[in-house]
This record gives structure tokens, sequence and C-alpha cells, in this order.
């Protein structure tokens, strides 16, 4: 007997109102779309029911383009023109890619701009434009399986992405005709998967190691409020890592050169990838290589223990990240409820010995680790598109990075602190510098370090119209916001004028291999030496302003209020606080500047007397209390 859905008056959806909406999982490797059918989250398949897609874009001299698994057959006999794990150089820029990656197996064209492009028989291509393939593909196979045109995706990036990563994918999924309901952290998408699920509260760990990124994540879950307390990890690492160091062994076992055709290069990746996954059910395996062009044929044996050996240094690169997460979580081994494994690589068994002795608990695998992220999406797209209500749960994200700007000194002033939850928005006042300066260059930096050379540079813009006033009296109020995506806007406005002046930070390329690690290691191995440099930088400043403030009174009312002697006791502590200022001693310029405010007190006290005489002359004390 059929069953029919009631529902209060009011409340029952009518179908032409349940818009269609989709998680996408936009991996290294391999990705997926997922959406809520019938109130579950579902993945969906291509015309031969595979949920998988491999990441992988093929271009052809005609002009058309491959996507999938058959470009993915297509990589050996045509590698430079089949391009596979572009997730690695999205929102990176050429330098970047040539110094972290010595096996890059592509051509890159010379454009003149950092953005790299690869070369192809169908024209250069970029990384944004590799991924909206992927992303097209996808959308279409959602548009097929749905019936209906979209109303809005949510693609997940990966937790350690910085600002110009996310760009990038967000640029991609536009080129893809895509509406970007909001970018997801991967680590909090399976939080979502599993915290409905399991309807699991308490403190979870998100171990994310997927083809090409690395991702830990601390997360708290109560009462459907998903709070990410910290975020680590290493966007250049995973299990492409796996295979070319299992590729490298390859080489070395069958006395194949370095200088190989990339035909080849291929071919060895591939078979180490399927030794790799192989493994994952056997104690060895049997592998073939074979090139009558370059005249090789060998075959040979990998068992788990030769693995463990050539992966055990890259799997430890990622419990670093995890002590570091704890660490800012403020919590420790025994606080969590569990650690939930995600990613394709996180079915190699060695992955997860190493994970349960680092933690002291068996890790959650019951979730399929490929398919976890892309259903969390897509719960998240269903509640963003209305056909659930918001308030059923709320997901608090957070920055990997500091957000700050540059100040006088060469100081980088910190804003919007990491692991600060976002969406969110801060504003700090800072002013001129000198007499009558009318204009300011606001210089966006994002980094852990104090001063602004040990940072990266996002973004500059200027300030102009500040009316000229004498310095420290303009207030110029600079705001960052930060929303839900991870991106970031910067304005800033002088106070009593409302000049304004704003920027949308999308620099060309994101920070380089473990540039974002890098600088959280190194931000704690120089916090002392951070701390020494940024006192004596302020010092500097401050003396600088002092120095500038009274020579102009000098220069202005010297001979007229002081006396020769007055003026070679304060040119002796002026000339004195010169020279320790070029010192690195910033207690001793402290005190020079302390010395020479001392030696001028009765000049700055005889001014001010003047200044006031002259405001009151030819008024009453009556007129002053009207």
């Amino acid at each position: 007997m059929a069953l029919i859905q009631i529902s209060e008056p009011g409340k029952s959806a009518a179908p032409h109102q349940q818009r269609l909406a989709v998680g996408i999982d936009l991996g290294t490797t391999n990705s997926l779309v997922a959406t809520v059918r019938s109130g579950m989250p579902v993945t969906l398949q291509d015309e031969n029911g595979r949920s998988i897609l491999p990441s992988v874009v093929r271009y052809l001299a005609n002009g058309s383009v491959i996507t999938g698994e058959a470009a993915k057959k297509a990589a050996i006999i045509d590698p430079l023109n089949t391009i596979s794990s572009v997730k690695r150089l999205m929102g990176r820029d050429i330098a970047d890619i040539n110094a972290s990656s010595g096996d890059i197996h592509y051509e890159f064209a010379e454009t003149g701009s950092p953005a790299p492009r690869i070369k192809t028989v169908a024209g250069n291509v970029s990384a944004i434009e590799v991924s909206a393939e992927i992303l097209k593909q996808l959308k279409h196979r959602a548009e097929q399986a749905l019936g209906g045109e979209l109303t809005g995706a949510v693609v997940t990036v990966p937790a350690y992405f910085d600002d110009a990563q996310r760009q990038a994918t967000k640029d991609a999924a536009k080129l893809a005709g895509l509406n970007v309901l909001r970018l997801l952290n991967e680590p909090t998408a399976a939080a979502v998967a599993y915290g409905l699920d399991k309807k699991a509260e308490g403190v979870h760990v998100i171990y994310d190691l997927g083809g090409g990124t690395f991702d830990v994540s601390v997360l708290r879950l109560n009462r459907g409020v998903f709070e990410v307390m910290s975020t680590a990890g290493n966007s250049t690492l995973g299990g492409d890592d796996f295979d070319r160091a299992i590729a490298n062994w390859l080489k070395q076992q069958a006395a194949i050169s370095s200088n190989v055709d990339q035909s080849l290069v291929r071919q060895l990746i591939q078979k180490a990838c399927d030794a790799k996954e192989a493994l994952t059910d056997a104690d060895s395996v049997t592998i073939e290589i074979s090139d009558a062009a370059n005249g090789i044929s060998w075959h040979g044996t990998l068992t788990r223990d030769i693995l463990r050996g050539l992966i055990d240094p890259l799997i430890s690169q990622t419990l670093l990240p995890c002590k570091r997460a704890l660490r800012d979580a403020g919590i420790t081994r025994d606080d969590i409820a569990d650690v939930v494994m995600v990613g394709g690589s996180t079915r190699v068994p060695r992955v997860r010995e190493l994970v349960r002795e680092f933690f002291g608990r068996e890790p959650l695998v019951d979730v399929d680790p490929e398919l976890v992220v892309a259903i969390g999406a897509a719960i998240q797209a269903d509640i963003l598109v209305g056909n659930k209500p918001q308030d059923e749960m709320l997901l608090l994200d957070v920055i990997p990075l500091s957000l700050g700007i540059e100040t006088m000194g060469g100081l980088a002033e910190k804003i919007i602190q990491r692991n600060t939850t976002i969406p969110v928005a801060r504003a700090q006042e800072f002013t001129t510098f000198k007499d009558g300066q009318t204009a300011m260059s606001i210089h966006v930096v994002q980094g852990e370090r104090e001063l602004v050379s040990d940072c990266r540079s996002l973004a500059k813009f200027e300030l102009h119209g500040i009316p000229p006033m004498v310095a420290g009296a303009a207030r110029i109020r600079v705001t960052f916001q930060v929303d839900a995506d991870g991106l970031l806007s910067v304005s800033a406005k002088e106070q009593t004028t409302g000049v304004a002046s704003s920027i949308q930070v999308k620099p060309s390329y994101g920070l380089s291999d473990s540039e974002i690690e890098h600088m959280l290691r190194d931000s704690m191995s120089h916090a002392e030496q951070d701390v020494t440099a940024r006192n004596l930088r302020e010092q500097q400043v401050e003396a600088d302003r002092v120095i500038l403030a009274l020579q102009a009174a000098l220069k202005a009312d010297g001979e007229r209020l002081l006396s020769t002697d007055e003026i070679r006791q304060v040119q002796s502590k002026l000339e004195m606080l010169q020279k320790t200022r070029q010192g690195n001693d910033h207690a001793a310029i402290k005190r020079a500047i302390d010395d020479l405010n001392q030696a001028s007190t009765e000049f700055a006290a005889r001014r001010m007397n003047e200044s006031i005489s002259s405001a009151m002359a030819g008024h009453k004390l009556d007129d002053f209390g009207r």
C-alpha cells in the first residue's frame, strides 16, 4: 500500500519549489558531485555507474576537450596534453611550481605573467581553465541526473588554501557556469557528513589526506553548531607524493636514467599508483615495466615493508601539523572524541597505523573517505538554497593565517589573527606619521612574523584626500572583512572627512609549496628574535617622530624662546638620540628619547604657554565659558 507524506498546513514544499543544489569535491586526483534526494545525501553517477571522476583533462588539436576516465587512460600516450593534479597549480606562480616540483611534466608558456599557463596542442591553458573543465563535467552530470538547471553549488577547498587559491577555485567555478553558494573547507564538509549522520557531539579531529593536499582540523560539534577550533596542514602534500616516491624507487630498480621522455614518466607514476592501491589488501605486488622506445623491460616485487620505508617520511610530515592543531585548539589527545579519516590516501594501511599511534585511538573509516567531503558539501548546499531551515546547522570555519597591514618601520600589524572564526570583520585605527600628510599607502600582508619582510604581500592600495594636519591627528580606520568563503576585502576611511578607499584582495598567485607551514614554524622558532626586532623598529620609529617634531619646533621658535645654553643642551641630546637611533639596542634608544624629552620639557611648556596666550589675546575669560 502506497504511503503519502502529510505535512502541517503551509509547511509542505511543492515539487517545483525544490531548488536543485549540489556539493562538489574538486579533488587533486578525483572529483565528485553529490546532492540531497528525499532527505538523504547521495553521490551522483555517470552513465557507467561511476561516482568518481578522475581529475584529468586532455586537450586535442581540434580544440575539443576530454575529461575524466578517458583522459586518464591517454596520459601515457599523450602526456604533455593530458593534465592531472592541476589542483596543485591553483593560485601559485611559476617560480613556486618550479621550486617545489622537480618532477613537473608540463611545458609552461612564457607569458610575462606570474600565473602559469600550460602549453597544449589546443593552445595555452591556465590551472583555472583546466579546473573549470572538470567542474563543467560535474555540472553536466548533475543536471542530467536531476533533470533541471542548478540553483547553486557548494565547492570544497582544503582548509589550508590561502586567499589566492580560494579565489582561483571560485574563478574556475564561475568559468564553468556554476553559482557558488559557498567555498567550504574540506574537513568541515567531512564533519557535516559525520556529524549529522552520527549525531556525534564533542571534539573531533578531521585528518584529510588527499591526492595533493593535507589538512587537519579540530572541530567542536554541539547542537548543530560546527565550530572549527584550529586548522593546520600542507597544501602540497598528498598521495601524489607517495606515487612519486614509488616511481623513483622503480627508476632505481630498473636502472632508468632521470632523463627519460614524459610518456615513460607517466607510465612509472601510473604503475606506482596501481601498486600502492594493490598493497591496501595484499602484502606484495608484482610490477612490470616495458618501454620498447627506451629499451626497458623490467619486472620486480614491491612489498609493504619496502613501501613503508618509502612513504613513512611523508606520513610523518602530516603529524607535525597535527601537533600544532592540538596546541592551537588548547586541547590534548585525551579531549578528542574521535579521529575521522578523509581522502583517498587514508586508504593506505600505513597511514591509518601511524595516525592510530599518534592519536592513541582507532580512526573512523566507516564512511567512504573519498565520498564524505562531497556528501557534507551537498548537505550544506541543500540548506543554503532554502530546502532546509537555515538554523538547522551552523558552520563556523576559521582562517589559516593572520592578516594585517604594514606600519612604519616595516612592522606587520595583525588585524585578524589566525584561527579566527569566519565570516569576520575587524577594524583598527591608524594615523599619519608626518605633518601635512594627505595620503596613505595601505599594504596588506599575511603571515605570523613581526616584520613585513618575513610575511607574504597580498595587495596594496592608497587612501587620498586626508586633510593636512599635524602628525598623529588624522584618524584612519582600516577594516578587514573575510567572508564565509575565506576571501578578504580591505577598506580604509578617514574619520573626519569620510574619504575612503577599498580593495578586493585578489592576488594572481598564492603561497608557495609549504610556505604556510614555514610561516607558522618560523613564527615559533623566531619568536624571541621577532620580539626583539619589533621592539627595535618601534623605538626607531618613535625616535624618528621625536627628532622630526623637535627639529621643526627649534626651527620655528628655538632662537626666540630658548637661550644659547638651552639650545646647546637640547641639540646635544638631539644629536645623542640621532646617533643612538642607528644602533641595535632598543633600550638605549628609549633612554635617549626619554633624555631628549626631559631636556626639551621647558621648551615645550613655553611653546604651549605662548599658544594659549595667543589664543586668548583680545578675549575675556568669560568668552571661553560661553
